[in-house]
């Protein structure tokens, strides 16, 4: 492939990310922030409006039942198992065994290595937090692992984000691609709202997690883009042209 090729694709920008992807990215950034500062000033103390939510999600009288109608829990709990381990898991090795079928070593590696390491970093960041699960109201489901920041809502971000961002490298036609970063960003958002609605997280730990989580896509989306501009060499002609 000719270096005018590769500037050309490099510098498409129907291969870039969307805009409203990096509006994403910055609000996360904010929100990271003013999360840490919290914790540097009381760590031990949740915000105001956390038990508020939690509060505000159940029957006054009865804790233990949640608002809205009776199939609304059963949903939640359905949802909240797309961002469950083994789930997650499966979307990883189906989605670079995918890609190892097309021949596309590059963005397989880049998925593998971003959506492991991040959920590494995600069950560090539990044990150093150390933050106890909110018993403001009863848990809808089972949960063992500390609060901060929510498993859930951090590994699914990262995990249905990075494929996502990484895939934009490999996939044309806009339409398609804005699509799916609408599809994902809707199914992160709901896997974060499952866990404040169970009653297992507070929500800044969900705030937290998806903070995490788009930040962790977009730097393994940087991470994809420079390696396929600066080391194109060893990179297929097919996945090279997708940038």
């Amino acid at each position: 492939m000719t270096a005018t090729k590769i500037q050309t694709a490099a510098s498409d920008p129907v291969r870039q990310v969307p805009h409203l992807f990096w509006g994403a990215g910055f609000a996360a950034a904010s929100v990271a922030v003013l999360l840490v500062l919290g914790f540097v000033i009381n760590p031990a103390q949740p915000y105001a409006f956390d038990a508020w939510i939690l509060r505000a999600l159940r029957h006054p009288d009865a804790p233990a039942v949640p608002m809205g109608p009776v199939w609304l829990k059963g949903a939640m709990i359905d949802i909240t198992a797309l961002g469950g381990g083994t789930v997650l898991t499966l979307v990883v090795l189906i989605t670079v065994g995918m890609l190892l079928v097309s021949r596309k070593w590059t963005t397989a590696l880049l998925v593998a290595a971003g959506t492991v390491s991040g959920s590494l970093a995600v069950s560090t960041a539990k044990e150093i937090a150390a933050r106890p699960r909110p018993e403001v109201v009863p848990h809808l489901v089972e949960v063992t692992t500390q609060s901060f920041p929510s498993g859930h809502s951090a590994n699914s971000a990262i995990i249905y984000l990075t494929i996502a961002t990484l895939l934009t490298q490999t996939t044309g036609a806009d339409a398609r691609r804005t699509y799916l970063f609408a599809v994902v960003a809707a199914l992160v958002t709901l896997i974060g709202v499952s866990r404040v609605y169970l009653g297992v997280h507070w929500p800044t730990d969900v705030l937290a997690g998806w903070s995490f989580g788009t930040l962790w896509a977009l730097a393994w989306w940087r991470i994809g883009k420079w390696l396929r501009i600066h080391h194109h060499a060893a990179i297929p002609d097919d996945e090279i042209a997708a940038l």
